[in-house]
């Protein structure tokens, strides 16, 4: 019985040696250096899935793609200035990729010329994705039609406690959220954020998504989110409805950006003329409820015009400029403590 025990083991090595020795040849199948890019993205993968299967589709380029917040990924690029980890940061609002504009490289693509007015920086650090006003929201059952219409309105004592509102420190869409709402504000802007944050009585939420579902559930009544995800949520049946305050809104653009010195430039090259192209433009506004950024690419017919919502002139440099006494005064008034 031993020895037909040690047999049994040895028969079964060799059926594994030779099963290894059969095996395909998988090395092949790696791509080189020169079929690579390394994307680095805040998007959601319902986003970024779609248009990257087809860039790699189109291009036969094999994408590794790092997700993470915006802030915690632009981290990560300046951290590895020396040597890049990546070859493109796709998202984020555009004043934290000014913040990081040094990272890097000025690129204009062949649809620069198309783009519509205010939308391109100055210095083609980045290139504008799509483009994203800010909405106010409200629970249809709990609050009526025309009780808030208006940035002022946030800070009328009736509304304490009762305001969705994701933490800025942590979301930069909130942030761009909060300057516009400064931005639209008569009077001194920290008097403003005090009186906001003391009426917002700590009700502070860690993500930007949970606004709207506050909102539907009733456990807020109101919010501020963006025009996307205001839509994408009544198309689902939230009990919700959105209004473009009437003191005028921000359409502020997230975007893409050539990470300077990446390893991979000419296929990063093709993915930003790519994000940019007509045809992605297209779906970005039917099938993620989006604006274009091109003035050939037409948005939703059921939209008002942006001359209706009262775009304002957001200062991305100003915005990005003043952020950190932002956090620093935000961080003091947490809990409605001015």
């Amino acid at each position: 019985m031993k020895k037909r025990g040690i047999l049994a083991v040895f028969a079964c090595l060799f059926f594994l040696a030779s099963c290894q020795e059969a095996g395909p040849d998988l090395t092949g199948m790696v791509p080189g250096e020169e079929e690579r890019l390394v994307v680095y993205t805040s998007h959601k993968e319902e986003v970024y899935g779609p248009i990257i299967k087809e860039f790699e589709d189109r291009t036969g380029l094999w994408v590794e793609v790092v997700t993470g917040g915006s802030n915690e990924l632009l981290e990560r690029i300046a951290a590895e200035a020396d040597e890049p980890g990546c070859d493109v940061m796709f998202g984020g609002g555009v004043e934290s990729l000014q913040l990081y504009e040094d990272c890097f490289e000025p690129y204009a693509g062949p649809g620069s010329e198309l783009l519509k007015p205010g939308l391109r920086q100055s210095g083609d650090r980045w290139t504008p994705f799509s483009s994203l006003p800010v909405v106010l929201i409200y629970n249809t059952r709990l609050v009526s039609q025309g009780e808030m219409v208006s940035w002022a309105g946030l800070l009328e004592e009736r509304w304490r406690g009762k305001i969705a509102f994701a933490d800025p420190a942590v979301s930069g869409s909130s942030y761009t959220a909060a300057i516009t709402m400064l931005s639209c504000l008569e009077g001194d802007i920290w008097e403003n954020l005090a009186r906001f944050e003391e009426n917002l009585d700590g009700n502070i939420l860690e993500d930007s998504g949970d606004v709207v579902t506050a909102v539907d559930v009733g456990s807020c009544w109101v919010g501020i989110t963006l025009e996307e995800t205001a839509l994408k949520r009544l198309g689902q049946g939230a009990n919700i409805a959105l209004v473009y305050p009437r003191e005028g809104t921000s359409a502020l653009p997230d975007g893409t950006a050539l990470v300077a010195g990446a390893r991979h430039r000419d296929n990063a090259v093709e993915f930003l003329d790519f994000v940019q192209s007509q045809d992605v433009q297209a779906l970005v506004v039917s099938d993620f409820a989006r604006r274009s950024v091109r003035s050939d690419v037409h948005d939703r017919e059921e939209l008002p015009g942006e001359e209706e919502i009262g775009i304002i002139d957001y200062d991305v440099a100003w915005a990005s400029g003043i952020k950190e006494e932002f956090l620093a005064r935000w961080e003091a008034g947490k809990g409605g403590v001015s």
